[in-house]
């Protein structure tokens, strides 16, 4: 009988089976946050051997599988209950679809068999709202097939897809197909790299020719594409620059003409040597709003985007002029195969030391004593952590310092800002963790961020997790006290004083240091790597810093 938790002629029940379909699809780490509606499946996925992270928020298990799935290049996979477990997503779930991240999560559904129960809510509009898919599996005998369809869709959308199955029906002793169905990775399409078009590629051989400064930018197409030998050869051959968007950042590290991150985030280098291009090849890349600086970035420059879905309408503007459709590393070594060296006289040596030496932010600001410049903070990280060791930067008003890190590569940072959403940096901090349990994960975060959700503290204890998290700490929603300010207006709710983070951070069992001297920087690396599990350390900062993206947005008014 559907419902009944009872016997059937394999003795077997549908969770039993979701959770081998699950495992089948090898997706490495399971979040997860156990209520009425997957905890049977949840149990029984864990004893296939997959492994299980047991968040204590439900959104945070979409976040983590979000960062686990963006650095494994994989599907990444949790499992929430129904009704307030699912509508606990809807902040999660619209960052993953923007930054096209395939997910799957499996959130149960009301029993149908019940008139009323108290959780039952229809689901579908809150996940279709975000961007998302919405699977309602409802057909007994076609569960097994319909998430491992969810794993596909996944895959062929690179977007989340979240699956309802009513309790009771996963509950139910199974009655469908002997055997599995195939796993999604196996029906995949074998899909060659898209090369270029030949009349495609002879516009953009003249649009380059004729151009005099130009910078090679590259997103993360380029990265999965491996494009990035293509892409600085290319800059080399034309005497141009190099530059990334924000999510490729350190792609061209070490490079003595790489700008760095473009748009928001460019330094001051990277803005005046913007501001002069006449061309931008933008390859991998969207070419958001942010990493155009809303257009303002390259006002004299024409754009050419290769790419294998070119736009020329992104977020609102006009992104690019002229487009080659390919795969960025077969678009970009054809480019290169037609095009003769030259020297165009943008690379000097004096450029190449600039780029080198200058400052990300040359602005002064009055020191206050007791509290530390996040610029100095960021540097002093910058000169001690150990090149190997995974990076994530959060979102909100430290992300910023946080970027000019021009030495780490871009395999060991991550960052998802797609959304604006503060209150990820645990999350983040745990599938990165997960997905590279090899090395130490270092998490820079603000105190209003990381306050958001600080229950995960307590989930990197218990997994014993190697983690890192240095807490820039303004007492203060940073952004918004800026804007504040800007506006003539008062601060005082958004200011909330300097928490003692490394004493809530002791409270759950982790290490915590609060940091005075940045002399003590280099010692409490040293701490964290000898004594593993997870640190946390607060550092103090001021709160008269803005940095220069909100001091451009929103001027102080005279």
């Amino acid at each position: 009988m559907i419902g009944a938790v009872g016997g059937s002629s394999t003795g077997r029940h549908a969770f039993d089976i979701l959770a081998d379909v699950a495992a089948q699809e090898r997706p490495g780490v399971c979040f997860a946050l156990l209520g009425d509606a997957n905890m049977n499946f949840a149990t029984r996925l864990a004893e296939t051997g997959c492994a299980m992270i047991y968040v204590r928020h439900e959104h945070c298990a979409v976040a983590a599988a979000m960062a686990h799935a963006r650095k494994t290049g994989g599907v990444g996979f949790a499992t929430v209950t129904c009704g307030p477990g699912l509508t606990q997503l809807t902040t999660a779930l619209p960052a993953a679809v923007r930054a096209r991240i395939p997910l799957v999560v499996l959130a149960g559904e009301a029993p149908l068999k019940s008139a009323w129960y108290n959780q039952m809510i229809d689901q579908a509009p809150f996940v279709t709202a975000t961007g998302a898919s919405y699977r309602a599996l409802h057909h007994p005998a076609r569960l097994a097939e319909g998430l491992r369809d969810a794993f596909l869709e996944a895959r062929m959308t690179r977007a989340p897809v979240v699956v309802g199955i009513p309790f009771d029906l996963q509950n139910a002793a199974w009655a469908g197909p002997d055997g599995l169905p195939a796993a999604s990775a196996d029906l995949m399409p074998t899909a060659s790299p898209m090369p270029p078009n030949p009349d495609d590629l002879a516009r953009a051989v003249a649009l380059v020719a004729g151009a005099e400064r130009v910078v090679v930018m590259a997103g993360l197409g380029a990265v999965d594409a491996g494009a990035g030998p293509a892409c600085a050869a290319l800059a080399d051959r034309l005497g141009g620059l190099l530059a990334t968007t924000l999510p490729a950042r350190g792609l061209f590290a070490g490079h003595p003409f790489n700008l760095n991150v473009a748009g928001g985030f460019a330094t001051e280098t990277a803005r005046d040597c913007f501001a002069t291009a006449d061309l931008i090849v933008a390859v991998g890349t969207s070419l958001s709003h942010h990493n155009a600086d809303g257009g303002k970035l390259w006002p004299k420059a024409r754009v050419l985007q290769i790419d294998i879905q070119p736009m020329t309408l992104a977020q609102g503007r006009i992104a690019a002029d002229s487009h080659l459709r390919a795969d960025a590393s077969l678009g970009v070594e054809a480019l290169l195969a037609a095009i003769a060296p030259r020297d165009l006289g943008w690379r000097t040596a004096a450029l190449a030391h600039w780029i080198a030496t200058a400052p990300a932010d040359s602005t002064e600001f009055a020191p206050i004593p007791g509290l530390h410049d996040p610029r100095d903070v960021v540097a002093a990280f910058e000169a001690h952590l150990p090149q190997a060791w995974e990076m994530v930067n959060s979102s909100g008003h430290c992300s910023y310092f946080v970027a000019q890190m021009p030495s780490r590569a871009q395999a060991r940072f991550l960052t998802i800002r797609e959304f604006g959403a503060i209150g990820n940096g645990l999350a983040f901090a745990m599938g990165v963790a997960a997905a590279r349990p090899d090395q130490p994960t270092v998490l820079f975060d603000g105190d209003g961020s990381l306050l958001m959700h600080v229950q995960e503290l307590e989930t990197i204890a218990r997994h014993r997790l190697k983690i890192l998290i240095v807490a820039l700490n303004d007492g203060a929603y940073g952004s918004e006290i800026h804007k504040l300010r800007a506006e003539g207006l008062s601060d005082a709710g958004a200011v909330f004083g300097h928490t003692d983070l490394a004493a809530i951070a002791r409270g759950f069992g982790i290490r915590g240091a609060r940091v005075g001297d940045l002399a003590a920087v280099p010692g409490l690396i040293a701490e964290f790597a000898g004594q593993g599990g997870a640190m946390l350390v607060d550092v103090p900062i001021s709160d008269q810093i803005a940095s220069p993206v909100i001091r451009r947005a929103h001027p102080a008014k005279s």
